[in-house]
């Protein structure tokens, strides 16, 4: 692999490169295998790990206008590599950015402090869709209203590593993390070794003792289930796999039954009381008895159960508020109200539409600005201004104008850009990097992400469902 027509670009950090071209420290003895290595012996790599994820069933499903479409996802056979000292900084800053959000989310469902105190405006938190009436004054173990957060971070050439967005609902994509590492690790053996990568395997445990963390008190040997929707879910065979990898029953809601305020399930040799559940069901679907009536994919009483505090759900209902785009942008006054600190990682700076002066100022700059919905993920409902037509941005200024308090604008970021193996050659893609963040009675973060590349020739958008894939990222030692 040869990187003589590499397009480097000044104006972009470069994850393998510094600007001269020279490659960086922690990255050298990667760039020398690659270089050693012929275009026919990557295409053969490339094709196992391809082949891989086909034969494993390795899917997600991407939900068109009149079916769903069950896909690969494309994964990219060259690793993007981290330092120690960069990943001590991330894991930092991630360590301190859940924590306040637990403090958050254990506040506004509480005394609502932040927002007497004028750091977070009511209506930013009470009007936001994912706020849950039905979670004020409710208690959670250990103040643990997050226990699985995937962070998407990326980085720029001039601020270094930023917060894009937290996943707190129901995140998904470690399966890809962990299943990058298999396929790639099998294929660089070599490599892998000299370079001392950190191990991602354990993830399972990690979640297990998590999970275990949250059981009702007095509960030494817990009964945990994985709540799926189905199969028909697009992140499906993640339910699998982390129902395995965690020795976990995987049910759906009516394998599940509310009794005298527990949580049983039911089983061939009879009723079976469950102590902790890891659903992967959105708030509106978990409890028709609370939520939508029409639900068939949750457990009738299920919300009553958890109040009592006799089984545990991870993540809690309402977590989604803290993850609302409009809240997403006061994250750094959380961490200076609740911790007294000044926040290790930025965030994005955004640009609230319901302000007027945030909005006439996105109106005037949309050719400039990636413009969101506050509620939407996946890459959805977005308007990239710097890749739109006029007619694009006009149509989308429209419903801008329509529903202010529903948008958010951003600048466009230059995102960091990798090495990829592209029809024979080398060729730089946008990156971005989801760790996942657990937290029971102590946050803990296995070293590695699911790392999302933008595989579309100059695309920023790395959401698989948008056209993107993946590829592993290794995390070095000392």
């Amino acid at each position: 692999m040869h990187f003589d027509a590499y397009d480097l670009n000044a104006a972009i950090y470069d994850e393998m490169f510094l600007p001269d071209g020279t490659p960086r420290a922690h990255c050298r003895a990667l760039y020398d295998t690659l270089c050693q290595l012929s275009a026919e012996e990557l295409n053969a790599i490339q094709e196992r790990v391809t082949h891989s994820f086909s034969t494993e069933g390795i899917t997600f499903t991407v939900y068109g206008d009149d079916e769903a479409d069950e896909r690969i996802i494309p994964i990219d056979c060259v690793p993007r590599l981290l330092s120690a000292a960069e990943w001590r900084h991330l894991e930092s800053g991630l360590t301190q950015r859940i924590a306040a959000l637990n403090r958050f989310l254990e506040d506004v469902y509480g005394e609502a402090s932040i927002i007497a105190d004028g750091v977070i405006p009511a209506d930013v938190v009470r009007g936001c869709p994912q706020y849950r009436l039905e979670m004020r004054g409710v208690s959670v173990p250990h103040g643990t209203w997050v226990a699985v957060c995937g962070t998407d971070l990326v980085r720029t050439l001039d601020d270094g590593f930023v917060v894009l967005e937290d996943n707190l609902r129901v995140p998904s994509g470690v399966s890809y993390m962990i299943a990058n590492r298999k396929v790639v690790k099998t294929s660089l053996r070599r490599l892998y070794r000299s370079c001392r990568v950190r191990e991602v395997e354990h993830y399972g445990q990690v979640l297990l003792q998590t999970l275990r963390d949250l059981a009702p008190e007095g509960c030494t040997d817990p009964c945990i289930v994985l709540l799926t929707p189905g199969v028909y879910n697009s992140a499906f065979y993640e339910h699998m796999f982390l129902a395995y990898e965690i020795g976990a029953s995987l049910v759906e809601g009516r394998d599940l039954l509310v009794n005298d305020g527990f949580v049983y399930m039911r089983t061939t040799t009879g009723l079976r009381r469950v102590d902790v559940i890891y659903r992967r069901v959105d708030d509106d679907f978990l409890d028709p008895l609370v939520f939508r009536p029409d639900s068939l994919l949750g457990v009738p009483g299920l919300l009553h159960a958890f109040k009592r505090g006799n089984v545990a759900l991870a993540n809690a209902p309402g977590t989604g508020v803290a993850d609302d785009k409009s809240v997403y942008a006061y994250v750094p006054d959380m961490i200076r109200y609740y911790l007294g600190e000044e926040p290790i990682l930025a965030n994005v700076p955004t640009h609230l539409c319901r302000r007027p002066e945030d909005l006439e100022y996105t109106l005037d700059n949309l050719e400039n600005l990636v413009v969101k919905q506050v509620g939407e993920s996946g890459g959805y409902g977005m308007l990239i201004g710097p890749h739109a037509t006029p007619a694009e941005r006009t149509a989308y200024a429209e419903a801008v104008r329509a529903n202010p308090a529903n948008f958010i604008s951003q600048p466009t970021l230059s995102l960091s850009r990798a090495p990829c193996f592209i029809e024979g050659r080398a060729e730089p893609r946008h990156v971005d990097l989801r760790p996942f963040v657990l937290h029971g009675q102590k946050t803990r973060i296995v070293p590695g992400a699911f790392c999302r590349v933008a595989l579309r020739r100059g695309s920023l958008v790395v959401n698989s469902s948008q056209g993107g894939g993946g590829k592993d990222l290794w995390v070095l030692e000392d």
